[in-house]
């Protein structure tokens, strides 16, 4: 089979008028950024964003291993293999972060007969939103430091300034730092840090924002730091917010590919939703839902993180919640859950050793580790069906193992699916299978129903999603992240919802906990206030929101030649 990059090159691209046209969008309201890329004009998003909108399937994943799963494949094979069998539908992607791409990932537009493209541009620079946020993140930074400067008249305290810088590159030296260094000419000497762009207060306002006024609204809500009475300091007693929503005007606009079979796709909004939520944005998502009957969209690594987030965080400010939960699987991550390679998260097995036939190891992830990701998703109310990412190497003893297990544990219905070989035509049973679940769930009417009440209190909230999807013990708030939630609550903000930070290789905080871990305690280390956006952050044990680079980066493998085309990874 070619590689990605070799399928990618080989593709015949429509001109993105002729896609934009499929969805009902004419060549005036779309902003053409090259051949094959455009983003929706702001009119055009507003004339349909009030239309009836059609339904939602989301797409998430079992705990993620180092071999990946698929889930992004999953997603846009699911959209070709829908509009093979005659539905009008598309899919709502994140956009790429530079970061990994360069470090461990080497792509995320999907891959082999399932991709979005111009796959090169949406791995790299893409329409440039991501250097938006940063831009319009940093901005903010400067104004700080300036405004301390300048004579500070908002008294802030600089121990006590909340705001960090950002970048779009896995940097780990720049995890905490010293700014200010040099004299008084250099500005005011303080402790600072720089988060991953994905993590990025502002990417998450980018997401949640309805309109521009909503979005600059929210950009004005951030809060900085603290003043040296102990108030909080806003982004809007800086007069940043303005500025700020200028520099995010064209990032705030959807931007339209198309996939590997000539079907529109919307690319908008950050990743990560192991330290940010990890989805797609609201806007992008509502006009998609206005141009087609189904939608399909992503939530970052396994439904502990990215699909608990989309229910508690983006369903609660869209006000849509899916019709159906898809639960991407792969055999090879049931082995790693099942022990088939030790208690190690982090593991990467031999060639050989991924490809050998082991039921045992399959049955025991499988009743375990997926087990308890249907029960999660099931329990919000929505049907879930399990999707085999199927490799050549899995048997027809572990496909049953998995798919008896499944069934086992309440998923709708099992499908295999090939659609990374076959494109749209290796998901065409999970498409089928999908459309039944939806037009069930819609008929029937059922309520979505998150695990708690939205103005619940944080404390309430972080329990609830602990001992309920994550079945820990207890949670442990260390003594700083006491003081800071305490601080925040007495704010005003301590029913705002929760987004928990932690490793996705797990359930747990610990990253080789594999399988269903329970009877752990929780370590919360830090509580973040992200006010504009309109939740807080919960770090649990060590993650970190600025990742580091691997041993051998993927960047050490891209190049280009003599014509400037790309070569190296991204398949």
């Amino acid at each position: 089979m070619p590689t990605d990059l070799e399928i990618a090159n080989a593709a015949n691209l429509e001109p993105i008028e002729a896609i934009a046209w499929k969805l009902g969008i004419s060549s005036t309201e779309i902003m053409p950024m090259g051949r094959s890329v455009a983003k929706i004009t702001w009119d055009a998003c507003k004339s349909r964003m009030a239309k009836p909108q059609g339904s939602l399937v989301l797409v998430t994943s079992v705990n993620p291993t180092p071999f990946g799963e698929g889930k992004t494949v999953t997603t846009i094979g699911l959209t070709q293999a829908l509009c093979r069998i005659g539905q009008s539908a598309t899919c709502v992607i994140r956009e790429p972060s530079m970061g990994p791409v360069f470090g461990i990932k080497g792509g995320a537009a999907g891959g082999g007969y399932s991709q979005v493209l111009p796959m090169e541009d949406i791995n790299l620079h893409f329409t440039g939103d991501l250097h938006a946020v940063t831009s319009a993140h940093n901005l903010l930074s400067a104004l700080i430091d300036n405004h301390i400067k300048h004579g500070n008249e908002c008294e802030l305290d600089s121990t006590k300034i909340s705001w960090p810088r950002v970048l779009d590159m896995n940097d780990r030296a720049l995890r905490d730092i010293v700014v200010g260094m040099g004299g008084a000419a250099n500005g005011h000497l303080r402790q600072d840090r720089f988060d991953i762009t994905a993590a990025s207060e502002v990417m998450a306002i980018l997401v949640l924002a309805s309109d521009y006024a909503d979005l600059k609204k929210r950009l004005g809500e951030i809060v900085i730091g603290q003043s040296t009475t102990g108030n909080p300091v806003k982004a809007s007693e800086l007069d940043a917010h303005g500025a700020m929503a200028l520099l995010l005007r064209d990032a705030f606009l959807p931007n339209l590919v198309q996939t590997l079979e000539g079907n529109p796709a919307f690319i908008h909004g950050g990743p990560f939703a192991n330290i940010a939520h990890g989805n797609s944005s609201i806007i992008a998502d509502k006009l998609a839902l206005s141009a087609a009957d189904i939608v399909v969209t992503e939530a970052g690594f396994g439904s502990d993180m990215g699909a608990e987030k989309f229910m508690h965080i983006k369903a609660a400010t869209s006000g849509k919640g899916p019709d159906c939960v898809v639960m991407n699987v792969t055999i090879r991550s049931m082995k790693l859950h099942g022990g088939a390679f030790g208690n190690r998260g982090g593991y990467r097995p031999s060639k050989a050793e991924l490809e050998a036939e082991n039921v045992e190891a399959v049955s025991i992830g499988a009743a375990t580790n997926l087990d308890r990701h249907i029960r999660n998703m099931a329990g919000f109310g929505v049907p879930v069906i399990v999707s085999i990412n199927k490799f050549t190497s899995d048997t027809a003893a572990e496909i049953k193992a998995l798919s008896d297990a499944a069934h086992a544990s309440g998923a709708r219905a099992v499908t295999i699916t090939e659609v990374h070989s076959k494109g749209g035509e290796g998901g065409e049973e999970l498409a089928k299978a999908v459309v039944k679940a939806v037009q069930d769930h819609v008929a029937a009417g059922r309520p979505f129903t998150p695990l708690f009440l939205k103005d619940a209190p944080v404390m309430e909230k972080v329990e609830a999603i602990a001992t309920r999807m994550y079945k820990a013990e207890s949670v442990i708030i260390e003594a700083g992240a006491k003081k800071q939630l305490d601080k925040i609550t007495s704010w005003g903000y301590g029913n705002l919802p929760v987004c928990m930070a932690k490793t996705q290789y797990s359930f747990s905080h610990d990253a080789n906990k594999l399988g269903a871990p329970s009877g752990f305690s929780l370590p919360i280390r830090e509580f973040r206030l992200n006010s504009g956006a309109g939740f807080i952050v919960a770090i649990l044990g060590n993650m970190m929101t600025m990742p580091g680079l691997p041993k051998r980066p993927a960047a050490i493998d891209m190049d280009m030649d003599d014509d400037g085309k790309q070569t190296g990874v991204f398949g």
